[in-house]
């Protein structure tokens, strides 16, 4: 209900005032419409002050506190990443934590132990190096723990999956892969 409707309802059961009269009626819309105003406003304050339901400017102003921005496209994925960087604290470097964080943040990525201070970090379903690697990698290195050593595991094409899978050489070149298209064909098999 608009704030002038409101205002001439709660003026209306003292029967003093004329509130079709230009002068009051006037004075109410006028009235009423700062009112709007002003609580459109606070609605978007509201929405935008709570990581829930942001979805512009108030996620801007988060991300802005963090070293890296969260890898996310869309307004609901950067809430989840968001959430999942402000979930670290002192107890958040187990594994499940870190991959909790790391995927909460929308780096497609696992961390493996491999024992004695070093981890292994793989791309699941992501042939070769991903395309924003450097990136991803930065966001990485930035939630695991600093003491710890890091490999990067890549998914490439094995000589087995090449033999299994092109019967020759031509089945090969026919498609024309270049070396790079070829190391990472495991999507095409």
């Amino acid at each position: 209900m608009k704030h002038a409707i409101c205002l001439r309802e709660l003026l209306r059961p003292l029967g003093v005032y004329n509130l079709e009269a230009v002068f009051n009626g006037g004075e109410l819309d006028a009235q009423g419409e700062a009112l709007d105003n002003i609580m459109a406003w606070l609605e978007e304050v509201w929405r935008e002050s709570s990581l829930a339901s942001a979805e512009s400017w108030g996620l801007e102003k988060i991300a802005s506190l963090l070293i890296r921005r969260p890898v996310a496209a869309d307004p609901g994925k950067m809430a989840a990443a968001l959430a999942a960087l402000l979930r670290i604290g002192g107890d958040s470097f187990t594994l499940d934590a870190i991959n909790d964080t790391i995927s909460g943040c929308g780096v497609p990525a696992v961390v493996k132990e491999r024992g004695k201070g070093l981890v292994s970090v793989s791309f699941p379903g992501v042939a070769g190096e991903p395309g924003n690697f450097q990136e991803l990698k930065k966001i990485i290195e930035d939630i695991l723990p600093t003491h710890l050593g890091i490999e990067y595991d890549f998914w490439y094409l094995t000589w087995r999956e090449l033999e299994a899978n092109f019967p020759s050489w031509k089945s090969i070149e026919d498609p024309e892969f270049s070396w790079s298209e070829l190391e990472t064909c495991v999507e095409y098999l």
